[in-house]
């Protein structure tokens, strides 16, 4: 079975990120286990655009980017969405990596106190640099099965060391609730897992996996299998969250702080290696999705060890490491790549759904009709999530 795992597994990793562990931990704090059922949603929907992201990239063989630039005729159009895609994908990765180099910081800062902290960004980086350098898919496969074991297993230990009442659980989890002020939380869990990057890395990594359409059947349960472990993360960060006596939470970290009266250092101990695991994690996928995207907005068909490909993942680890070290916040830069990728996640949606519909492009590996439901369920859950970010960032309201 371990065999089969494939990018389905980096795909869970990037999502499971240290601003997924913020927004969990924020969820069960304020509602106890009553989203639970918004994280199951969000993990459904996430499962079934992957899906549709790894099909295509294995029939087609190409990237998402180059499907889109090959389907799309109309020269204005493909410059603007190629535009969306390169502006959304670089610019928000290389503003986000100083979060997801920070949640790794935190973990270590967690396990070996703050006294070298100011070395830990660049340990980190130091790490995510070898593994990509490497330039082999089957190296950064094992170290991220081995990573999110490591998180799975310290979140799980966590949810379970809080003793959650299992009637309440299956409550949350299966009876939908809205309680007062939960909307813009909702919308949160389900904007922090679906996430369009991961669609474009999907697409690209199961090239680098499998070449034959017979593969589909072991993709399909690949994707289904990590997005599923991925999501009962999630989950068990905000049964964990759910048992904190004191509501001021603001991050991860207090997660552990509010734990550790009732449970002593274990609760530390594995919220530590928890969130190290998923900010190494994040830190070396949102690299190694911009240079994915570079690569086939470009059309370089480059392979991961290409000097034009490490270039691109070099930068965006970099500025992460230095913003982070010289505690630099490029608002502007991060408000651009909030608004672009608002506008993006909504047409990549759209785009994803119409691509997998056409027998030109995916012959008798088309969408059946229960696909079509969902994926067009999700198109429009993904423009309210779009024009809420992009309402946010402009304070419209």
């Amino acid at each position: 079975m371990l065999k089969k795992i494939g990018p389905g597994v980096l795909v869970a990793a990037a999502f499971v990120g240290p601003g997924t562990i913020t927004a969990c931990t924020l969820a069960g704090v304020g509602f106890g286990h009553a989203l639970l059922w918004a994280m199951l949603f969000s993990v459904l929907a996430t499962m079934v655009l992957q899906e549709m992201a790894a099909r295509l990239g294995i029939v087609t063989q190409r990237g998402l980017a180059d499907v889109i630039k090959t389907e799309l005729n109309s020269k204005w159009v493909r410059t603007l969405v190629i535009t969306i895609i390169l502006g959304a994908i670089l610019v928000g990765n290389a503003a986000y990596e100083a979060g997801n180099i920070g949640g790794a910081t935190l973990g270590m800062e967690a396990l070996f106190g703050k006294t070298y902290g100011s070395y830990y960004p660049m340990i980190i980086g130091l790490l995510a640099f070898i593994l990509l350098w490497m330039g082999s898919y089957k190296a950064l496969e094992k170290a991220f099965i081995v990573l999110i074991f490591l998180m799975s297993v310290s979140f799980v230990i966590t949810a379970i060391l809080t003793k959650p009442n299992i009637w309440e659980v299956l409550k949350g989890l299966l009876v939908p609730a809205f309680p007062d002020e939960s909307l813009l939380m909702i919308i949160a869990l389900v904007g922090t897992t679906v996430v369009p990057y991961n669609l474009f890395l999907h697409a690209s990594l199961v090239n680098e996996k499998w070449k034959s359409k017979n593969d589909l059947k072991t993709a399909r349960w690949d994707t289904i299998l990590s997005i599923g472990l991925g999501g009962f993360v999630s989950m068990s960060i905000i049964i964990a969250a759910a048992a904190i006596p004191s509501r001021e939470v603001t991050g991860a970290m207090d997660l552990a702080l509010g734990l550790e009266p009732l449970f002593g250092d274990a609760a530390l101990y594995c919220m530590g290696i928890g969130l190290f695991a998923a900010g190494i994690t994040s830190s070396i996928t949102a690299p190694l999705a911009a240079a994915y995207v570079a690569n086939s907005c470009f059309g370089w068909n480059a392979d991961l060890k290409d000097k034009r490909f490490r270039i691109v993942w070099i930068t965006i680890l970099f500025l992460g490491v230095f913003f982070l070290s010289f505690d630099i916040k490029p608002i502007e830069v991060i408000k651009f790549a909030q608004i672009a990728n608002g506008i993006l996640l909504p047409a990549i949606a759209i785009l994803l759904v119409w691509m997998v519909n056409k027998k030109g492009v995916m012959g008798n590996y088309r969408n059946n009709l229960i696909q079509n439901v969902f994926g067009f369920l999700i198109i429009a859950l993904s423009i309210v999530l779009g024009a809420k970010s992009i309402i946010k960032v402009l304070g419209i309201v």
